[in-house]
């Protein structure tokens, strides 16, 4: 799959400002380009900032493509994980199959950058971004478009909106199933079936196989939990399979799943229906969504990935860090650190304090721990800790949980060449579009 490769490269070009968080006086006005010949070092940069490792995040790259290519999958990363496009070229040059993305904007935002077969993860019923997909579609022969939905109220609604659209019968809808207590999707096999029946009866949309997201049902891995997933992949294949001996499929047909918490399930499930040029029935693709695996965590991903450190041989390594200052220490086991909300993720665990950074890279006193953010404070708890063990001045590397709401807090984002090191290197900027 294609991405316009010289409006990525254009990025480089972008003037640096204020308004790119973290970084010094010193850049404002410069290209990143510019900035990078400078050959800066992360200790130029102001604090709090966030930081990708280079080293980690490519060998994560190489990781999942491997994965997945002995699983005999196909990987659609969830592009708004990151929101960069650089991060999306190199994704795709590594064999990814596509781009999943969440909402029309997202798409629009992709399709700026030349992404030519983006997966929509979620029904598309906004009258503007529809009527954009169907333009796009009918002026580009190559862009492909995949969609979901999950009732025949929404196909009836697509099909309003695109009366007054371009005509194009390359709309892609694939049925969504869900399950009790889940996100979106229809809550039963039966239902699914009802949808299919009715994209395969609209004359603009053509039923282009099913999809779904099991993590909506599970969030960790107790036998509870893993019984819902499996039970879920269960019906998402027998979905699938209803469909296709009912000949309701007019052609190929896609069947997805997958964030990145249990993607060795989906391929336990869905792999063995990969038959893509049809010898056994319908041509089907398998492909699987997981978008954390670039970047992957110190917290939430680090727990439950099959790909962690601890359960493979090559494991997926935390590529994200964030540096906060200390700023005050009003009490003998109290740190107030210059990160908070408007920097951090949280949503799925608070940072870890992993070291102390800088020319004397030492570890934290034992103990250390975050018990809460602010929008522009942490606080590091120290028990036991005399304030010269964590000096106000000092820099805290913070390990993170969630790149998903990370990389939303920053338009720009530091990659450095190694975060272990004692003065890691500024090697490239990340663009995001949040």
């Amino acid at each position: 799959m294609a991405i316009d490769k010289d409006a990525v490269a254009a990025l480089d070009e972008r003037r640096l400002g204020p308004e790119h968080k973290s970084l010094p006086p010193a850049a404002w006005g410069l290209s990143v380009r510019e900035y990078l010949d400078t050959a800066p070092h992360l200790d130029d940069l102001a604090t709090p900032v966030l930081t990708v490792d280079a080293a980690a995040m490519e060998s994560n790259l190489a990781v999942m493509a491997d994965w997945t290519r002995a699983a005999g999958v196909r990987l659609a990363p969830h592009g708004k994980t990151t929101m960069a496009p650089r991060l999306w070229e190199r994704q795709l040059t590594a064999g990814a199959w596509g781009i999943t993305l969440a909402t029309g904007w997202q798409a629009q935002v992709a399709r700026s950058f030349g992404v030519d077969r983006i997966l929509l993860a979620n029904a598309l019923v906004d009258p503007v971004a529809l009527q954009w997909v169907a333009a796009e579609l009918a002026a580009h022969p190559e862009f492909e478009f995949l969609c979901w939905a999950d009732s025949v109220a929404t196909v009836e609604l697509m099909d309003r909106v695109l009366e007054s659209a371009p005509r194009t019968d390359r709309l892609t809808v694939l049925v969504e199933l869900g399950g009790p207590h889940g996100r979106t999707g229809a809550r039963s096999v039966q239902r699914g079936l009802e949808i299919a029946a009715a994209i395969s009866a609209s004359k603009r949309l053509r039923l282009g196989g099913v999809g779904g997201y099991e993590g909506a049902l599970a969030h960790d891995r107790t036998d509870g939990a893993l019984a819902a997933v499996h039970g879920y992949l269960d019906d998402l294949t027998r979905l699938h399979g209803e469909i296709a001996a009912a000949g309701m499929y007019p052609g190929a047909a896609v069947i997805t799943a997958g964030g990145s918490a249990y993607p060795e399930l989906v391929v336990e499930h869905l792999a063995g229906l990969a038959d893509e040029d049809g010898a056994r029935g319908v041509a089907t693709t398998v492909v699987l969504r997981s978008g954390a695996y670039l970047i992957h965590d110190d917290g939430f991903y680090a727990g439950i990935s099959p790909l962690a450190a601890g359960h493979t041989e090559r494991p997926l390594r935390s590529a994200m860090h964030g540096w906060a200052r200390t700023v005050s220490r009003p009490e003998p086991e109290l740190a107030l650190l210059d990160a908070g909300k408007r920097d951090l993720p949280f949503d799925e665990g608070l940072p870890v304090p992993q070291r102390i950074a800088g020319p004397a890279v030492r570890a934290l006193p034992a103990g250390a721990t975050v018990s809460a953010l602010n929008d522009q404070h942490t606080f590091l708890r120290l028990p036991g800790a005399a304030p010269h063990e964590v000096p106000v001045g000092s820099v805290v590397r913070l390990g993170l949980s969630h790149p998903c709401t990370a990389f939303d807090k920053w338009r720009l984002i530091p990659v450095i060449d190694d975060a272990d090191a004692e003065r890691p290197r500024v090697v490239d900027l990340l663009h995001t579009f949040f």
